[in-house]
């Protein structure tokens, strides 16, 4: 903006700017001489690309590895995170395999249950009684088990190539980690230092005294999250990165990258398709506070500015690696390494596994064509919906939940004289005869608005499945 605008442009310059783009003029000066910071996912995303990925996108940081800066929180987090992120995989590939076995087996029975079926009706209504012995020997267990040894085969081979692409044991001892020696080589002493035990204090108590009950970006959203430390994680490393620029020359720039665009990171726009930038907010406190400037930038768009200003060369499926990896990481890694639950609001901005929120769905006779669609959408309200039917499908009994599945604490509904912490409505808002226990019962913001943009006729069925739910969590919790 021109120097000689009115102050109040100048004031509120952050607010006023357009979102961030790929085709910005100022960008290039952040890839060529900006401060570097990778959040934590960045890093632990390191241990889930393939090995021939892992080695370009290596290649792409080192790039830049002069220009690093790694944040205490951070490296707290990368350390004790690491273990969890490949203990999730073996989890998952594991779990895979035993889906596959259970699956095959079932398939068995099936096929065996089918020849019982005919042999039995024709033991009762057949002339030809030594048809259905006949039947019994051409159609036996071992024979319909041969037959699907193929397909066995076929499928225990593509996930043992999942283990061997990926280059990484599961059981890595520190001393053996490659990725974790590499990347440590790669900071060198570019770390910042641990803050001491008042500045913590104190910065804890500002993230969840001020800025978490009033909204202020970022990581408003973990409010409430175990413990105060853990709740404040994301305001500990902006802080840190806040702090880190105050001791850089005026009008230096920061380049931030992160796979979290949860809302308390980013601003969606009303009036604009629902697009996203980051918080305003968050320019202007860097502005104000350390004379920076500040671009946050997700992994995808970072790896292609790189390419694109610092012509390291990435191939074409390393992209699409990147891309693999940020739509579906697994949840954020507290700073003890535990992934936590798909709650709300992280619900809101994590692609659910491919094709489990339509298996769910199809679990509970759900297949009008605005409810299908809804369950490919990317929208944070229709991933709340996807993630919600996984979850409350399993937890009621409707399908067999799968052996590495996400846990998941969202509600549709609960029972109380008071509503939970949160956006409720009152029951009454169903006429009568729509919703039991009208009188005693709350009903999640976000479900009363998906029942506004699905279709009439599935609404019965999610209303019954929501309250379903709402006794189930009440019986548990007495």
């Amino acid at each position: 903006m021109d120097p000689s605008d009115p102050p109040l442009i100048q004031r509120f310059k952050s607010w006023l700017e357009p979102a961030p783009s790929a085709k910005d003029t100022a960008r290039e000066l952040f890839f060529t001489d900006g401060l570097v910071v990778l959040d934590t996912n960045i890093l632990l995303s390191l241990y889930e690309y393939t090995a021939s990925a892992r080695e370009d996108v290596f290649t792409a940081l080192e790039a830049v590895s002069d220009r690093l800066w790694m944040p205490h929180q951070v490296g707290l987090e990368f350390v004790r995170g690491r273990r969890s992120t490949l203990e999730s995989r073996k989890v998952a590939l594991t779990g895979a395999a035993k889906d596959v076995n259970r699956h095959l087996t079932q398939a068995v029975a099936s096929v065996i249950a089918a020849r019982n079926v005919v042999i039995n009706q024709l033991a009762k209504y057949g002339a030809a009684l030594d048809v259905g012995e006949e039947l019994a020997l051409l159609i036996s267990d071992s024979s319909v088990s041969d037959l699907l040894q193929e397909n066995r085969a076929l499928l225990k081979k593509h996930l043992d190539g999942l283990k061997s692409q990926h280059g990484l044991p599961a059981n890595l001892a520190e001393a053996d980690d490659p990725v974790l020696l590499r990347v440590a080589r790669m900071y060198g002493d570019r770390i910042g230092a641990q803050p001491d035990d008042s500045v913590l204090r104190a910065r804890i108590e500002e993230a969840v005294g001020f800025r978490f009950p009033n909204e202020i970006p970022p990581g408003y959203r973990d409010f409430g999250k175990d413990t105060p430390v853990k709740a404040a994680g994301d305001f500990l490393l902006w802080e840190e990165v806040v702090e880190h620029a105050k001791s850089l020359p005026s009008g230096s720039r920061i380049l931030f990258v992160s796979n979290d665009t949860k809302e308390d990171w980013y601003e969606t726009r009303k009036g604009s398709g629902g697009a996203q930038r980051p918080w305003p907010r968050l320019f202007e406190e860097v502005r104000t506070r350390a004379g920076a400037e500040l671009r946050i930038e997700t992994p995808s768009l970072f790896y292609a500015g790189i390419k694109q200003f610092l012509h390291t060369d990435l191939d074409a499926t390393t992209y699409e690696e990147i891309e693999r990896v940020s739509s579906a990481q697994d949840l954020p890694v507290d700073e003890e390494g535990e992934t936590g639950l798909v709650t709300v609001h992280s619900a809101a901005h994590l692609a659910p596994p491919r094709g489990l929120a339509t298996e769910a769905s199809q679990s509970i006779g759900l297949a009008t064509m605005g409810t299908r669609t809804a369950l490919e959408s990317a929208a944070p309200s229709f991933r709340i919906f996807q993630w919600w039917i996984i979850g409350v499908t399993a937890q009621l009994g409707r399908r067999d939940a799968q052996a590495a599945e996400y846990k998941i604490d969202i509600a549709a509904a609960v029972r109380g004289d008071k509503p939970p912490r949160g956006s409720w409505e009152p029951a009454t808002v169903f006429r009568p005869g729509e919703w039991v226990h009208r009188d005693s019962c709350w009903i999640a913001s976000w479900f009363i608005r998906l029942l506004n943009e699905l279709p009439k006729s599935d609404h019965a069925v999610l209303r019954s499945l929501a309250a379903q739910q709402a006794e189930a969590n009440r019986s548990a919790s007495e």
